[in-house]
């Protein structure tokens, strides 16, 4: 490896880039080696979705969610022609509002924003499960784990799960040119990158949201559930569908938005919390959302979330703005104890966080480094844990 780096000749600027290509270099060898875990794939038909209304894009039966013009037949935004909303300067709120928020607010209406990177085939065939996952270019170990583990493409009891990663550009200050070509490497390899031109930054995250539901709703007409999650979560895939089925078997999936909810929480004032909103920008309590660290929804939610996401303004905290969307249809988010997207208790010390026969029961667990998510993954799956026997409903 070292004497490749030489023969390279690589410039100073690329010096701190020398573990990214030491573990893309690495990739073949993760494909070829991967003995972590052997799965008996079964070729039955999904029955997920047996009714055509499972499978159209629903956006009946509620005055409050505005349909729009349907989604053109491929993505057809080329170029970034949105500029900054100048006029907002002149107002007195915004001359008060704190900075940091100046340049969200003045391109707060730009919403969707040219692809670097698709997979329009994604979709294609007999897809039960989308598997989408919020990342950045500089994760890429990150993402690695995931693919080993629980977003490895795979079937479970008959269904089929694909996996997505959503990404924007670097931020800048960072080498962005040799980022982004490690980044298509990467998506050469494994195809499962969707990457949009904008910014990866935490005000960006709800471009994310808003540009994916723009894609699926394009791209994923036969698609009935997707689970959307971070970077740094366990999740066990096999709870996942059992939950899925159960659901499913309720007569419950056409507002399927289920996680670990969070209820009657308010904007947080403290100029130094990551999750900061002044009151100019929001002074009024948030509906219920769900943390976003992972969630379950169904596709005929998607698509109405879809729709009436273009009548809300956009909002700084993802999370927060799927919430205000899911009160605008008229809906609350399910809460699930198997979704832990404040770990398995908030206290980080605690022995519980580490405890395998949890990770086993639960469905979501937040937040583990790659290498915790890579020895977790293979404790849980080893045939000689015995736990007590689970309930996930």
């Amino acid at each position: 490896m070292d004497n490749l780096f030489r023969r390279n000749r690589v410039l100073k600027t690329l010096l701190s880039l020398t573990l990214v290509f030491a573990t893309l270099l690495m990739i073949q060898k993760f494909k070829v080696v991967d003995i972590r875990m052997k799965e008996v794939r079964l070729d039955l038909k999904s029955n997920w979705c047996v009714s055509p209304q499972c499978k159209t894009k629903a956006a009946d039966g509620n005055a409050s969610a505005p349909v729009t013009q349907r989604a053109p037949a491929a993505w057809n935004i080329t170029a970034i022609t949105c500029t900054a909303d100048s006029g907002l300067r002149t107002q007195s709120w915004f001359r008060t509002l704190d900075s940091r928020f100046h340049e969200f607010v003045l391109h707060r209406h730009c919403r969707y924003f040219p692809m670097v990177i698709n997979h329009p085939e994604k979709c294609s065939g007999d897809v039960d499960l989308l598997i989408v996952v919020k990342s950045v270019i500089e994760q890429h170990d990150r993402r690695e784990a995931v693919r080993l583990t629980w977003g490895k493409e795979r079937t479970i009891g008959g269904k089929r799960v694909k996996t997505l990663f959503l990404l924007g550009t670097p931020a800048p200050g960072k080498d962005s040119k040799n980022l982004q070509k490690l980044l298509e490497y990467e998506d050469r390899i494994y195809r499962d990158i969707l990457q949009w031109d904008f910014m990866d930054t935490f005000f960006n995250l709800t471009l994310k949201e808003v540009n994916f539901l723009r894609w699926f709703n394009i791209y994923c007409t036969n698609v009935p559930f997707i689970f959307k999650g971070d970077d740094d979560v366990f999740v066990n895939p096999t709870n996942l569908v059992d939950l899925i089925d159960f659901r499913t078997q309720e007569g419950k999936e056409r507002d399927l938005f289920i996680g670990d909810t969070i209820s009657k929480a308010a904007p947080i004032r403290n100029r130094q919390s990551k999750y900061y909103i002044p009151k100019e920008l929001y002074n009024e309590p948030y509906p219920p959302y769900v943390g976003g660290g992972g969630f379950l929804m169904s596709s005929q939610l998607a698509y109405r979330f879809f729709a009436v996401s273009e009548s809300v303004k956009l909002f700084p905290i993802d999370d927060v703005f799927l919430g205000m969307c899911l009160q605008k249809l008229g809906l609350a988010p399910e809460m699930h104890p198997g979704f832990k997207t404040f770990g398995i208790v908030r206290r980080k010390v605690s022995q519980m966080n580490s405890e395998p026969c949890f990770y086993r029961h639960l469905i979501v667990v937040h937040k583990l480094s790659p290498e915790e998510l890579l020895r977790m993954w293979d404790t849980v799956h080893d045939v000689k844990l015995t736990c007590a026997r689970k309930g996930i409903d």
